[in-house]
């Protein structure tokens, strides 16, 4: 081998490992990662929140709601048989809903025929379009087990509602998800180099010598970025809106207002990773170790309802989750004051506990 370009793999080599945060970076967590997410996601929608209007005497739908519970697709909605399925739809308390017809499925079925609605929240598109599927056929081998009739004969029509999303268009379901992610990529990528450029270029040592307070050096790095991630949201949003055609059917004071708290909660996690990053390599390595988990536990790609428990509570802790969330749930439902409230506020939590630890580490540092 040439001895120069010898001397460059060596040298490349040395100080690409030599540091054993990078060592844990580059064959530790991506193991983890894979291990985790290869048991954790999974296409199959499950734990579908099933609600029926059942009275005593429908033998039928009864049947049909336990072969549903039992197939351990559906989950049972809540208990009451009076409310108003729509609002429990809007307030996200269930996923889909059966509606039989008046007096009954089982009376109307001894009539002849009967019409079976199915309402179904449609914001995740996967999941409205499985869940319409998977109902179909447990009523049709209901029926034909109750009424022992073949399916050429089978006296059941199905009256499909899907709601917010009628069409049952992808881009009402993915395109708040691109949001999210430009949203996350930006503020968070720029703000965690901010920091570790000044560390690699010797000027972090002029920042500590001048007499500036560690609170002004960190707000003095965050607060640009805050206000160039919101610059960009009203960019964003015209796309959605106007170029794919995705409502805004809430409050668009009510979306700012959640994406200034995601801004801030992105801006104040890449702080935190610039603290413990050394040089711009291990920075960017580390935005990419948080964004990669961050996004696959958003419910961007996987349903949330399919991961394991123990993953769904770390998807509790992932701002991604809960801002994709507020997304979907203002611009297409209209946004629930009792939803925004909840998220924005976790959104808020996660930001303070972010800065707190971060301008605890970077006080440290300057001490």
């Amino acid at each position: 081998m040439n001895p120069t370009l010898g001397g460059f793999l060596r040298k490349e080599f040395k100080q690409a490992l030599r540091d054993p945060r990078m060592r844990l970076l580059l064959f530790v967590a991506p193991i983890i990662q894979l291990t985790l997410f290869g048991v954790a996601l999974s296409n199959d929608v499950k734990n579908i929140r099933l609600w029926a209007q059942i009275d005593s005497r429908d033998t039928v739908l009864q049947h049909v709601y336990e072969h549903a519970v039992a197939s351990k697709w559906f989950l049972p909605g809540i208990d009451d048989r009076n409310a108003d399925p729509f609002e429990l739809l809007r307030a996200g308390k269930i996923d889909a809903a059966l509606i039989p017809p008046p007096g009954g499925l089982t009376r109307a079925l001894g009539r002849g025929t009967a019409d079976l609605q199915l309402l179904v929240n449609a914001t995740n598109v996967i999941q409205a379009q499985s869940i319409e599927g998977y109902v179909k056929n447990i009523v049709i081998r209901v029926v034909q087990d109750d009424l022992k009739v073949e399916p050429p004969e089978l006296p059941v029509q199905f009256d499909v509602r899907v709601l917010y999303n009628p069409t049952l268009d992808t881009s009402y379901f993915m395109v708040p998800g691109v949001m999210c992610i430009l949203l996350c990529m930006m503020p968070m990528v720029l703000t965690s180099m901010s920091i570790t450029r000044e560390k690699e270029l010797g000027t972090f040592e002029m920042l500590i010598s001048a007499p500036v307070t560690a609170l002004e050096v960190v707000y003095g790095k965050t607060i640009p970025y805050v206000v160039l991630g919101m610059a960009t949201v009203p960019l964003i949003l015209a796309v959605a809106v106007f170029g794919f055609g995705v409502p805004m059917r809430g409050s668009l004071l009510v979306l700012l207002i959640a994406s200034f708290a995601f801004v801030c909660t992105m801006v104040a996690i890449g702080t935190l990773i610039s603290t413990f990053a050394r040089n711009q390599q291990q920075s960017m390595l580390g935005g990419f170790l948080f964004l990669f988990p961050a996004i696959l536990l958003s419910g961007l790609m996987f349903p949330l309802e399919n991961m394991p428990l123990v993953m769904k509570w770390i998807s509790y802790a992932d701002p991604l989750s809960h801002f994709l969330a507020l997304l979907r749930n203002i611009m297409l439902k209209g946004g629930e004051a009792d939803f925004v409230v909840l998220h924005v506020g976790v959104l808020v939590v996660m930001a303070v506990v972010s800065v707190f630890i971060s301008f605890k580490r970077f006080h440290t540092t300057l001490q």
